[in-house]
C-alpha cells in the first residue's frame, strides 16, 4: 500500500526521538541537572563558550542560559572563566569532573553503537550516515523555525 513505508518511517522516527530524549533525561538525572542542561554541557565540553554563543547554539535566551550555567556550575560540572582575549567577557568551560562524569555516561553507549554499526556494510553505513546528516539538518531547520515563530509571538 502506498504510504506504508512513510508511515513506518514516521513511527520509527518518533520512537528514536523518544528513546534519545529519555536517554538524555536519564543522563541529566544521573548528573543532577536537566536533560537540556546536560546537552549544554556536551557543547561546552568541545571548548569554552560565551553565554551568548551557547544561547545561540541551543536556541535559548541569554537569561535562560544564565540559569542553565548557574545549575551546571552548582553541580560542579562547569566553571566561569575570563576570556583570555577579552577580559570583559566570561567563558563557560567544563571542569575535570564534568568531563569525566559526562564521558563515563556515554562510553557504554558509544561502544554499543560501534558494535551495532559493524552489522552494516560500508555502503549501508554511507546511506545511514547520509540519512542521519539530513535528519539533523531538518531538525535544526525546524527548531530554528519554531524558535523564530515563538520569538515573533506566533503560535
Amino acid at each position: 500500500m502506498p504510504g506504508m513505508a512513510e508511515d513506518r518511517g514516521v513511527d520509527l522516527g518518533r520512537e528514536l526521538s523518544t528513546a534519545v530524549v529519555m536517554f538524555h533525561e536519564a543522563v541529566g538525572q544521573h548528573l543532577g541537572v536537566s536533560a537540556g542542561d546536560q546537552r549544554a554541557l556536551a557543547l561546552i565540553r568541545g571548548g569554552p563558550l560565551s553565554a551568548g554563543a551557547l544561547a545561540k547554539e541551543i536556541g535559548l535566551t541569554p537569561g535562560a542560559v544564565t540559569g542553565m550555567i548557574d545549575r551546571l556550575e552548582a553541580a560542579g560540572l562547569v566553571r566561569r572563566e575570563v576570556d583570555p582575549n577579552d577580559r570583559r567577557r566570561i567563558l563557560v568551560g567544563s571542569t575535570d569532573s564534568g568531563i569525566s562524569a559526562h564521558s563515563g555516561l556515554f562510553d557504554e553507549l558509544a561502544a554499543a553503537m560501534r558494535r551495532m554499526a559493524t552489522r552494516y556494510t560500508p555502503a549501508e553505513q554511507a546511506v545511514i550516515d547520509d540519512y542521519v546528516v539530513r535528519t539533523v539538518a531538518i531538525l535544526r531547520g525546524q527548531t530554528e523555525r519554531l524558535t523564530e515563530r515563538k520569538q515573533s509571538g506566533k503560535r
